[in-house]
């Protein structure tokens, strides 16, 4: 009896540890991925592109140099030079005043009426054309007519400046200036004074009337003096530059004529 128990107990406990084994056997299938039931290897993810040990960047355009236009269109030649006029120092054009919105005509500016004259002589004084004289002020207006009608074309802005009287009339006088510009300004504002005006080069001043005297000055272009004295038919003239006296000749001299006589 005892052994029949005994081996009925030892059946019911190896059945009980076989369904113990099996089941401990699918708790752990169930918990190992699809590829270790099966055997398989696992498939390891892609490995991403190697990339070049150089990496050569993308060919750029070569910069295009600026375009310039020549100077000249259709030509090669290169730009002239500006050249700019030296300034007047004797006189100035007049300022240019603003023009009216609305154009308006200007009036009619009559001919210069071209007077009568005796040879030699001015047709309002009887004096002798051409004759020189001098600028009396600071500021002289030169018009392109006899009259206060006439537009002034030059201002004259240094006294003593020496000018050629070539034509009278009524109260004006036709003059030249050094620089060969002629115009009309009014007897008012000329002198009788005598002056000269060094053109060309620069010029010397002498002690004496002889060109072995001794230089008292240098009189550079453009300088205005006084004329002093001038014999008849002599080659030189007594002037005076400031405190600075002596003799220059006829020659170097603007503002006598040839055989004129001044004293």
């Amino acid at each position: 009896m005892f052994w029949t128990r005994f081996a009925c107990d030892w059946h019911k406990s190896r059945m009980f540890g076989s369904l113990v084994r099996v089941v401990m056997m699918g708790v752990m299938l169930a918990s190992e991925p699809v590829g270790a039931q099966t055997g398989a290897l696992p498939i390891p993810p892609p490995a991403p592109p190697r990339l070049p040990d150089t990496v050569q960047a993308a060919p750029t355009r070569p910069a295009s140099p600026p375009r310039t236009l020549p100077a000249h269109v259709g030509s090669n030649r290169p730009a002239s030079p500006v050249v700019t006029a030296p300034p007047r120092d004797n006189a100035q054009r007049p300022a240019q005043t603003a023009r009216p919105a609305v154009p308006v005509p200007p009036p009619e500016v009559p001919a210069p009426v071209e007077p009568v004259l005796e040879p030699g002589k001015g047709s309002v004084t009887n004096l002798p054309i051409p004759r020189f004289a001098a600028l009396k002020t600071d500021e002289v207006n030169l018009r392109t007519g006899p009259g206060q009608r006439y537009p002034v074309d030059w201002v004259y802005k240094r006294r003593d400046l020496p000018v050629q009287i070539e034509r009278e009339f009524d109260v004006w006088r036709l003059v030249r200036d050094p620089e060969g510009v002629k115009g009309w300004v009014h007897q008012a504002t000329l002198t009788g004074r005598r002056t000269f005006f060094v053109l060309g080069e620069e010029r010397a001043m002498r002690r004496q009337a002889s060109d072995d005297a001794g230089v008292v000055a240098r009189l550079r272009p453009g300088v205005v003096g006084l004329l002093k004295r001038c014999e008849v038919d002599a080659a030189w003239c007594q002037v005076q530059v400031g405190e600075h006296k002596g003799w220059m000749k006829r020659s170097e001299l603007w503002g006598v004529l040839g055989r004129e006589a001044v004293n």
